[in-house]
Order: structure tokens, then C-alpha cells, then sequence
């Protein structure tokens, strides 16, 4: 007597074997790209450290190369990596990568900046843990830029308070209740709007206008195992360092100590 094969056993097959192909595929994703990011990483870390050291090899950075490094120090002192200039996978599966039509760091406008969340070196993996006055800090050849997360309240008054215990006065009241209210330290948004890279983000236009402040974007997909929507970080320029001859990170810009004005 033949055995048959039931219809629900063909389905438990099925399901059986597409789960084996998801976990393979979770792991290419959240073990190999990472190993392979984390090598093409280094690779243009040192590339540009070269640069900095010898004035001969420095030039305009194209895609793929980097252009600065970024520390964020409530990740840990271990957190740091290059910026590259493009947004495309392949300049993102080595690292964070700069907006080209945007500014660049230390200059009034917006820097905006992409990374993935999941495998591929997850440089943006924890922004959704960052608190308002956080510190982001970006390194050139020449200076150390500090930025801080700006409020995540759209109440004039709560980012007023949010706000107090990081940036100067003036540039708080602008950032709670003048032309940067809208521009919140997080939120969620849909891929389609570019405008959150704009130099004043939510606004439509792209031109840099004298007196603006500048700023940092991170963006990111979300929920974390999903592209459907995109998670942004805004941060607000507070201060710019000249690098030392050490090139060492400026003073400890942690979420807990202020940036108040220097004498």
C-alpha cells in the first residue's frame, strides 16, 4: 500500500524550508555584511587618515570616499566611523554616507548623513536611543564640529527646557519658538520626503541662506527590520575645535555635561 503525502505535510515542507532560507538569509544580513563593511571601513579610515597626514594626497572626495569621521559618544568610546560621500548601496555597505547635494560638515545649511540600521556594519543601528542635547561629533582635517540633538518636544516651552541644559540661550529660543520650532531632534517620516535634508529641514527650499544654523541629518530605516519608513535625527552645530597636532577628540562632549559659551 502506497504512502500518501497529506496536503498539510507538503505545507509543513514548505514551511520548513522557508524558514531555514530565512535564517540564512538573517545571517548573510546581520553576521557577513557586517564582517565585509567592517573591513571596507578600515580601509577607507586609513585612506583618509593618509590624506590628513600628507597634504599631497588630499582631494575633492568622490563617491566611495571618505570625507570625515563621526563620533557619537553615547554609543561609547569605541563608536567612530568615516563618512562617505554618496548614498547609494554601494557607498553605504561601507559606511555612513554624506547626501551630495547637501552641505558639508561645520557649515551653516544642513550635513546630511544616511546609514543602515540592520548588517552592512549598522553604523545607525541605536539612533532611536539618542535624547535631546546628545552630543554628535564630526571630524575634518582641520576641526572637530559639535553638534547636539535638538529637542524632541513640539511644545515651544518643553524645548525650551530640553534645550537649556546644552545650547546657548539665543540659539535656544530660535530652535523653541522661532524659524527651527518645527525641526524636531527625531521623528518618523515616509522615504519620499527629502525635505527633511533640506537646509531648513521641513522647508521646501535648498538655498543656504546667510545667518542659518547648521546642522547635522541622520536618517535610517524603520521599524529597525523594515524599509517602509525612515527614522531621522537632527542636531544643531554648537561649536567647532581647530585640532590640536595630536588631532585628539575635543574635550568629553557627552549628553550630560553642557555646552555652555566659553569665557
Amino acid at each position: 500500500m502506497k504512502n500518501r503525502i497529506s496536503f498539510s505535510q507538503v505545507i509543513g515542507e514548505v514551511l520548513l524550508t522557508v524558514g531555514v532560507l530565512l535564517l540564512l538569509f538573517a545571517f548573510y544580513e546581520s553576521y557577513w555584511t557586517n564582517l565585509a563593511s567592517a573591513k571596507m571601513q578600515d580601509d577607507v579610515q586609513t585612506r583618509l587618515e593618509e590624506q590628513w597626514v600628507n597634504p599631497r594626497q588630499a582631494k575633492q572626495a568622490e563617491l566611495g570616499d571618505a570625507l570625515a569621521k563621526m563620533y557619537i559618544p553615547a554609543f561609547g568610546q569605541d563608536y567612530q566611523f568615516a563618512i562617505v560621500e554618496g548614498v547609494q548601496e554601494a557607498q553605504l555597505l561601507t559606511g555612513p554616507g554624506h547626501y551630495p547635494d547637501t552641505q558639508f560638515p561645520g557649515q551653516d545649511g544642513n550635513f546630511a548623513v544616511a546609514g543602515h540600521r540592520v548588517g552592512k556594519g549598522a553604523p545607525f543601528n541605536d539612533l532611536g536611543a539618542l535624547k535631546a542635547c546628545d552630543a554628535i561629533v564630526v571630524e575634518t582635517q582641520k576641526e572637530w564640529v559639535t553638534y547636539r540633538v535638538m529637542p524632541l518636544s513640539p511644545d515651544p516651552a518643553a524645548r525650551h527646557a530640553e534645550g537649556a541644559g546644552c545650547l546657548p540661550e539665543q540659539m535656544n529660543e530660535r530652535i523653541a519658538s522661532g524659524d527651527y520650532q518645527h525641526v524636531l531632534g527625531r521623528e518618523i517620516t515616509l522615504p519620499g520626503n527629502i525635505e527633511v535634508v533640506n537646509p531648513i529641514p521641513g522647508s521646501k527650499s535648498t538655498k543656504v541662506e546667510p545667518g542659518m544654523e547648521g546642522l547635522i541629518t541622520l536618517t535610517t530605516c524603520h521599524p529597525q527590520f523594515s524599509n517602509a519608513e525612515r527614522m531621522i535625527i537632527h542636531a544643531v552645530r554648537t561649536e567647532v575645535t581647530p585640532k590640536d597636532q595630536a588631532g585628539a577628540l575635543p574635550p568629553a562632549p557627552s549628553a550630560s555635561l553642557p555646552c555652555a559659551p566659553r569665557e
